[in-house]
Order: structure tokens, then sequence, then C-alpha cells
């Protein structure tokens, strides 16, 4: 595990727009937290772009692809506890019942809006703390530039 369960984590998502800022759940979803947490620090974000903009629903990037079809080679199991309010950071997933399938990977999206809708489907490991006004203007083919982890 990359993550230490005392400890508390942000991420700054920086983008051709501004910065993102998000305190992470780690006691919530900590295999979440430790898999955005570890490919953040390995650099698997960078230059990444925003490739899923839905008016009033999410912004969805993370995947090398480009396309939504891509991911880090593995998938981990959800981790479903959190509520999708404004500004929730969570994992995207490919399919199959939500409580049990492993089908999360790099792929995370934030919601514009909050999303009863999908609660219970998700697993949402973080919330956005500053930057919804970055979050309201990113667009198609915006850049993920860098996610950087802040450890407390």
């Amino acid at each position: 595990m990359t993550i230490d369960a005392k400890k508390s984590y942000s991420a700054t998502i920086k983008t051709n727009k501004g910065n993102i800022v998000a305190e992470l759940y780690p006691k919530d979803a900590p295999q979440h937290v430790n898999n955005f947490v570890f490919l953040a620090r390995d650099g698997f974000f960078n230059n990444l772009n925003f490739h899923r903009v839905v008016a009033g629903f999410v912004i969805q990037g993370g995947d090398p692809a480009g396309n939504g079809t891509g991911g880090p080679g593995y998938n981990i199991p959800p981790e479903i506890k959190s509520k999708h309010t404004l500004g929730a950071l969570a994992m995207a997933r490919r399919g199959g019942p939500a409580q049990t399938t492993p089908s999360s990977g790099s792929q995370f999206y934030i919601t514009l809006a909050p999303q009863p809708s999908l609660d219970g489907e998700y697993t949402v490991f973080g919330q956005v703390t500053q930057g919804m006004d970055v979050v309201q203007k990113i667009a198609i083919g915006d850049l993920i530039q860098s996610v950087t982890i802040e450890e407390k």
C-alpha cells in the first residue's frame, strides 16, 4: 500500500484552465485513494486529456487512450460508501454489478452537480475543496498537466 492510513491526503490536479484541489478519502476508499496516489506519483495522469464532459453532470479524464477505453492495465474492486455531491471525485468503471465487479482503474470524474442517481454505483474517493470554477470551465480535450499529492 502506497498510503499511510493514519495520514490525510489531497490532490492538486493542474489543468490548462487552472488548478483543482481535492481532499481524498482514504478511510472510505483506501484502495481507490492508494491507486490514485500511486498513479499520480508515477506521472500516469500527466498530459492526459479530459475525454468526456457532460454539462450539468460530470467531467472525466485519466484515460491514456484519450477516448474512454483505456486504463492502467488492472482493475480494483468497488468501495462504495460516499455520496455524489457537487464536486465529488469518483472512479469510473467498466460495468458489471457495482458492488462486486473490480472494474475501476485510472479514469476518474468530478461531478458538476449533485448526482444521487450515481450513489451506490460508483466509488467516490474524494471531494473538490478548491477550483470548482476551474471544473466548470473544463471542455473536452483540455489537459491534465499533472497531479500532485500532498500528505499530512
